[in-house]
């Protein structure tokens, strides 16, 4: 699986929780305190490559699952929709603390769709889950009391179609049969779909250029880049194909070597998008939102810090999200570090940077390599 062969002090396992076989990476000594890292979407475990071996040198036990639905993780049911919601993952987050026989973990950190996981287990179990870490994707707090409207409906929906040129949104288009169909069999092929579609959401993408929106009106979201609000007419394999790096730029990527990058084409090869796909069906099916709102008006208690990209759209991609994570979504504001010289894939363009930063928020210091 891992074609790019594993760094220094990382090894592969499998530990079994309820219905699933996890696939995880893993590097130090099970006796010292563990960090949980969960990856977002399209990753793996494999995301944290860099970031662990620093963590592990500094003297926690690290653990990176692939998550369910993704890579070398087996055991999911495609057709069970609830298996996915927010609060079967972050269970199973849970699930994997009781397998390795611990009591609590230091801290759950979060990338991307991750995130949300990492902040519902932490909110709901602060006595497991120590501390958090929430990376690229601000988690704005649990629902308001009463209950407000669902920010992805068919009134937004039908105002971005109206626009001229046409858009949708990238996670009402995620959530359609046709998305894992265009994604599981680009024109282009897997490796240069994945290949253009890290590239563009990178620092190295020179017109990820990100700053807030004013409001969730179409208009608004309509500044974002065509990867988040896309043109209705194309799928994601197209809308990535216009933005291939070119083989300067690719040879130049040195957070993302093509060794690297076939790990990831050959699981999702594998694998294909559609079980991962499943995670955003069941958030804006709303078919879960029940489960969420039993949360509502509570705050995250654990300490937290927030980590992303300087050149990170996802920041601002939800209007309103990032502003109200500080505001009302623990019980203490969070810190926020922004890197510089990464965008979305904040861990992978940047690790020495981020590995410092989880281990200054720990409050242990980085053993020089």
């Amino acid at each position: 699986m891992l074609s790019g062969g594993l760094p220094g002090g990382l090894c592969a396992r499998r530990l079994p929780i309820d219905d699933l076989s996890v696939h995880i990476l893993e590097a130090g000594d099970p006796a010292d305190p563990t960090l949980l890292l969960l990856h977002g979407f399209p990753e793996l475990a494999w995301s944290w490559r860099h970031v662990m071996p620093a963590l592990a040198a500094a003297g926690y036990h690290v653990l990176a699952p692939d998550q369910r639905g993704y890579g070398g993780t087996t055991g999911h049911d495609p057709a069970d929709l609830a298996q996915f919601r927010l609060l079967n993952l972050a269970r199973d987050a849970m699930g994997l603390v009781a397998a390795l026989g611990k009591a609590d973990v230091a801290a759950v950190v979060g990338h991307d769709f991750g995130a949300p996981v990492a902040a519902f287990a932490a909110l709901a179990r602060p006595d497991i889950f120590r501390r958090a870490v929430l990376m690229s994707a601000p988690f704005p707090g649990t629902p308001t009391f009463p209950f407000a409207a669902p920010p992805l409906g068919p009134d937004l929906e039908a105002a971005l179609a109206a626009l001229d040129p046409p858009r949708k949104h990238y996670q009402l288009y995620y959530s359609t049969n046709d998305a894992a169909a265009d994604m599981d069999r680009p024109p282009q092929g897997l490796h240069a779909f994945l290949r253009a579609y890290y590239h563009v959401k990178s620092a190295g993408w020179a017109e990820n250029r990100p700053h807030p929106l004013a409001n969730r009106s179409a208009d608004e979201l309509a500044k974002l880049p065509t990867y988040y609000i896309m043109d209705l007419a194309k799928g994601m394999a197209e809308t990535a194909a216009e933005h291939m790096p070119s083989p300067a730029e690719i040879a130049a990527c040195a957070w993302l070597p093509d060794d690297d990058l076939a790990v990831y084409t050959q699981a999702f090869a594998r694998t294909g998008f559609g079980p991962a796909l499943l995670w955003y069906r069941a958030i804006t099916s709303r078919r879960f939102q029940a489960d969420l709102d039993l949360f509502a008006g509570r705050r995250i208690e654990v300490p937290g810090v927030f980590i992303a990209g300087a050149a990170d759209w996802g920041v601002h991609q939800a209007p309103g999200a990032f502003p109200a994570m500080q505001a009302r979504a623990f019980a203490r504001p969070p810190a926020v570090q922004m890197v510089e010289g990464a965008g979305h894939w904040v861990q992978q363009e940047q690790p020495e940077s981020v590995a410092r930063l989880l281990l200054d928020f720990l409050g242990r210091p980085v053993i020089p390599a």
